[in-house]
């Protein structure tokens, strides 16, 4: 018989791994449904639901459809929702006027979910690009460049349109330098004190958005061209730390880091350093890579919560996915 050496280690780490009530217990981080925020592309029209070719299992909703789904995603703990427009190729323009229209397809759809269900919470995207012929986040220059200024206009004029609909938080993705401070003082002024900003604060210039622009409709727009020059470089981190510096000494509530998974470390830094309530988007791109990994058996659905999981344990507050009904299932199922 093999004696072992009397110095053998007597700390076993696995005697807490070993009974699943120590594993509950000690997990240091937990994933609920309260943690999820379902991205929702919707559509004009009625009784429509159309399926994004580039983002399997996403669908396209109009506002009714919408209403009645929302029911279920709020039954399952899905805390809110976040909702980006498809807009008809006629209502685009160059400066992106539809933003603003308080009978527009979004400010509808707010109006919808708030009656129905109040104590959903809704957030709003604060961005051009779905509205313009351009595909940019914003006015575009006789030299081709994005106004920054021009565009933090019509950004204060949307945010009050979103807000006057009855939108939680109005979420300004567009990236423009010191949107955060005026959209603030134009919701304050106008007597829309409650209701939060949520900054995209670090926001790369990433190829993980592609199938999202499918979803939207502005790829087409956007064409060769690029968002480089006010999105963030992927190369850099150190900055995401004084783009959120910025947005929170503008008053932002929450600040956001954007794609996720590629940028754990961004998300780390910035929670460590700030503090501050702060959410991550897992992107399209990202949903894609997961989707189609379970769905040709490479991996099982087991990577999606713990992907999700990642995002906690890095700093998250609240996590956008794609996955956030199917992830609210699979939690439900645990309980």
């Amino acid at each position: 018989m093999q004696i072992l050496n009397a110095e053998y280690p007597q700390k076993r780490m696995r005697r807490n791994r070993a009974r699943s009530f120590l594993r509950r217990m000690l997990a240091e981080n937990q994933l609920v449904a309260q943690d999820l925020i379902y991205p929702v592309f919707v559509l004009s029209g009625t009784n429509r639901c159309e399926p994004v070719l580039t983002m399997p299992g996403i669908e396209r909703l109009s506002i009714d459809n919408l209403v009645s789904q929302a029911h279920t995603w709020q039954d399952l703990g899905i805390a809110a929702v976040a909702l980006f427009p498809v807009i008809d190729t006629g209502k685009k323009s160059l400066n992106g006027d539809e933003a603003w229209n308080e009978q527009g397809l979004i400010p509808q759809a707010v109006r919808a979910l708030k009656k129905a269900l109040p104590e959903l919470g809704v957030i709003t995207d604060v961005a051009l690009d779905p509205y313009t012929v351009h595909g940019q986040d914003g006015i575009v220059g006789r030299s081709g460049d994005v106004l920054n200024d021009e565009t933090i206009l019509a950004l204060q004029k949307q945010a009050i349109c979103l807000a006057a609909a009855g939108s939680d938080l109005v979420a300004p993705s567009d990236m423009m330098d010191g949107r955060i401070g005026c959209i603030r003082k134009v919701l304050d002024d106008a007597d829309f004190q409650h209701t939060g900003i949520l900054a995209y604060s670090a926001k790369y210039a990433s190829a993980f958005y592609g199938p999202f622009r499918d979803a939207v409709g502005s790829a087409k727009n956007l064409g060769a061209a690029n968002k480089r020059t006010y999105q963030m470089d992927p190369a850099n981190a150190d900055e995401a730390l004084h783009e959120v510096a910025l947005d929170l000494n503008e008053a932002a509530d929450i600040v956001m880091v954007k794609p996720g998974m590629p940028y754990l470390d961004v998300l780390w830094r910035v929670k460590q350093t700030f503090k501050a309530p702060t959410f991550v988007y897992q992107v399209s791109g990202e949903y894609v890579m997961l989707r189609s990994a379970i769905d040709q058996g490479y991996m099982s659905q087991e990577i999606l919560l713990e992907s999700l999981l990642a995002f906690k344990r890095a700093g998250a507050d609240a996590i956008l996915t794609y996955f956030a009904v199917e992830a609210a299932r699979m939690l439900k199922q645990l309980d």
